[in-house]
């Protein structure tokens, strides 16, 4: 689900993964694009021709190239001329210590041209390994498409007869999720680096489902599921949603519970709802379901006014001559009309804003705003946010030199051209900023809790990247061969967290999706870069409703201790304690049920890595069992942040292990103390602690 201004878009791409082994590391850009589609023949046919390869050197004799910068700038007189003329750069990895060498983008003409030069020792392509033999997939791309990174493309969609991304947004997400490394990414120039996938080395399929309407039905979405199931895919990704539906009316959990019968992971977007509370998708709980965050990346254009505040705002437009010396500045609603205010088309015909910095309200309509100032003679516009917007600022690309601030920012400058009578500004354009302390935030548009369909499973499950995402894109955004974009949404924090349930199925080949799952949660983090409890963008301290378990940490989650597990089957009586018909639970576990032989549950009994119940006067116990994936021996104690107003005992006091996959179950008893205040919930969470592991689980309590 990708969001533009906090509303709800669909998807078009199913993304699946087959696993590779690969190293356990995480990043938050990705890569070129899967499926695309190419400006100009001549463009494709050069594409075509150039492999990577990796290139072996001997250093001239007494030359050990001891700083980087001199050793870089050898490897580049290895590359042809043409090279250095293209946006897209040729060099893609630097060898200092394992090797003398590079990898490069070349031709094979390139390459034998480069053999005649002193010092070359040998080339060859580079090596990608095949698809596994369990791999039943097939490629339905014109010529040679497909190759061993990306092994299969089908069509589903009844809206159209190809696999390209017409939509554009699963080139996005299959980058996310397992793009392989390209320097020199960048969108218009900013946030420029290296872009890797999540799982680089892992092979991708992609299923597409609708065409260039964007809305894909839910029968062409159960179509991709089950030949993603049969073709051997080991990670299901869906960024999309259907809204909340009960799970035997919900092709996606129907599809996704027989993926997790036959041990694929299933991670799915939570939707772009938000702020509202209940106003989630996939809420199964075999789905991972993903919410999105804010990442420590920002495009800075600050506000510099007259009387030396400085007041940080956003512009993908970054102009390097802009005057850093202080010009007119002028509020454009100054002569009390309501439409000059917002700068809206024709409103500043009569306004007095030529040579000026013009102050516009609402942060919607950028563009147009902006073409009526530079229309009017204005120099540079800044947009400021209304009151329902707060903090949530964009990097747009602008037509004039601008900057978009928070509202709080907003009226500060009102503040300071009401107090003098010659007002003054001027825009510091910063590029690329990093290490924002306040990152990571809660998406403004990224869906909350609680479940509607089922609540006693806290959802979302967890957070990941989701604003503001530079990955792959099938065209050029600026008309440059690079090709990526700058996009947000849960449809982007979903396959940042696919990737890494590849990472941890390809490092944990035993797991069951259940304990992928229970590592991601219980070693998320709570805490922002500064330090402080993670905050939604409008800077309010974060429920569990907002962020499930947290914010994802790769590699805690890599080894995590303790892990809750569940198997389909343990699905059954959760399902029969919804209420489901013996029926409505067999269309979803596709065999017979009888829930009247089959002990019901309640939701909370689950062996869920959460708690999420509603409290009356009567204690509530419920139970969970943990296996010890850490130190063989090892003992655990519970350390309890009990929810204001509720009680929490746990039995018993400690754990101890002897051995690895030894399973230990404990209870825990929530009762009422009569200290909630009248509040609607209160939120806790329990610790199991052993040398070096702290396993977390958030506790919701709705009071009644």
């Amino acid at each position: 689900m990708e969001n533009k201004r906090c509303k709800m878009l669909p998807t078009i791409l199913l993304v699946i993964l087959h696993i590779l082994p690969s190293i356990f590391s995480s990043s938050q850009a990705t890569t070129k694009s899967a499926i695309h589609s190419s400006n100009s023949d001549a463009i494709e046919k050069e594409e075509s021709n150039i492999e990577t390869y990796i290139v072996l050197l001997q250093k001239p004799e007494g030359n050990d190239f001891s700083k980087s910068k001199d050793l870089y700038s050898w490897y580049q007189s290895f590359l042809p001329e043409n090279a250095f003329s293209s946006n897209q750069p040729r060099l893609i990895h630097s060898y200092r210590h394992v090797a003398t060498g590079f990898a490069a983008k070349l031709t094979a003409g390139e390459v034998k041209a480069m053999a005649a030069k002193e010092g070359f020792v040998s080339a060859r392509p580079r090596r990608n390994a095949s698809p596994p033999a369990k791999w039943k997939g097939k490629c339905e791309l014109n010529g040679t498409s497909c190759n061993n990174k990306l092994i299969g493309a089908r069509n589903f969609a009844t809206d159209s007869n190809n696999t390209l991304d017409e939509y554009q947004h699963g080139t996005h997400t299959a980058g996310t999720a397992a793009g392989s490394p390209v320097q020199g990414a960048n969108y218009f120039g900013q946030a420029n680096g290296t872009a890797i996938g999540m799982a680089p080395l892992a092979h991708l399929a992609m299923y597409k489902v609708s065409g260039r309407a964007g809305n894909a039905g839910d029968s062409e979405i159960l179509a991709a599921m089950d030949a993603a199931v049969e073709d051997g895919v080991d990670v299901l990704s869906l960024s999309l949603g259907i809204g909340s539906h009960p799970f035997y009316d919900d092709v996606i959990a129907l599809g996704a519970y027989a993926a997790i019968q036959k041990g694929i992971f299933v991670s799915c977007s939570a939707g772009n709802s938000g702020p509202d509370n209940s106003s989630l998708s996939n809420e199964a709980p075999w789905i991972l379901t993903v919410g999105a965050s804010t990442i420590d990346r920002a495009i800075r254009a600050t506000v510099l006014l007259g009387n030396n505040t400085e007041l940080n705002g956003e512009s993908l437009y970054q102009p390097e001559d802009f005057p850093s010396t202080l010009l007119p500045l002028v509020y454009a609603g100054a002569n009390g009309n309501p439409s000059s205010a917002y700068c809206g088309t024709g409103s500043l015909a009569n306004v007095d804003v030529k040579g000026r910095i013009v102050l516009c309200e609402g942060g919607y309509g950028a563009l147009e705003k902006g073409q009526e100032v530079k229309r009017n003679g204005g120099i540079a516009m800044i947009l400021m946010n209304e009151e329902s917007d707060g903090f949530v600022t964009t990097a747009d690309l602008q037509v004039l030199p601008a900057s978009h601030v928070s509202y709080m920012a907003g009226l500060a400058i009102k503040a300071y051209i009401e107090s003098t009578s010659s007002p003054m500004a001027t825009i510091l354009f910063k590029g690329t900023v990093t290490g924002l302390p306040e990152a990571p935030q809660v998406a403004e548009f990224s869906s909350r809790g609680p479940s509607f369909a089922s609540p006693g499973i806290l959802k979302p499950d967890i957070i990941g990247p989701g604003v503001r995402i530079l990955a792959a894109w099938p065209v050029s955004e600026d008309n440059t061969t690079n090709k990526f974009a700058m996009i947000s949404g849960t449809s982007m924090s979903c396959p940042h967290l696919s990737g890494i349930a590849a990472l941890l199925k390809n490092a944990h080949p035993d797991w069951s999706p259940a304990a992928i799952k229970s590592a991601i949660m219980t070693t998320a983090n709570l805490v922002d870069h500064g330090g402080n409890p993670i905050s939604d963008e409008q800077f309010v301290t974060a429920t569990i409703f907002d962020i499930g378990a947290g914010h994802v940490n790769p590699s805690r989650a890599n080894d995590p201790g303790l892990i809750y597990d569940i198997q389909p089957d343990d699905y059954i009586p959760y399902l029969c304690g919804l209420g489901y018909s013996d029926k409505q639970v067999g269309l979803i576990v596709q065999h017979g049920v009888n829930c009247s032989n089959d002990s019901s549950i309640p939701e909370a009994q689950l062996n869920y890595p959460s708690f999420s119940i509603r409290l009356g006067s009567t204690p509530q116990t419920y139970t969970r069992t943990v296996t010890n994936v850490g130190q063989p021996n090892s003992a655990y104690t519970p350390q309890v942040f009990a929810p204001e107003g509720v009680n929490v005992k746990v039995t018993p006091d400690k754990i101890n292990f002897s051995g690895m996959n030894q399973k230990a179950t404990y209870s825990v008893t929530f009762s009422k103390n009569g200290y909630n205040y009248g509040a609607p919930f209160a939120q806790g969470y329990l610790n199991w602690v052993a040398d070096g592991y702290i396993v977390r689980i958030p506790i919701a309590v709705i009071f009644e």
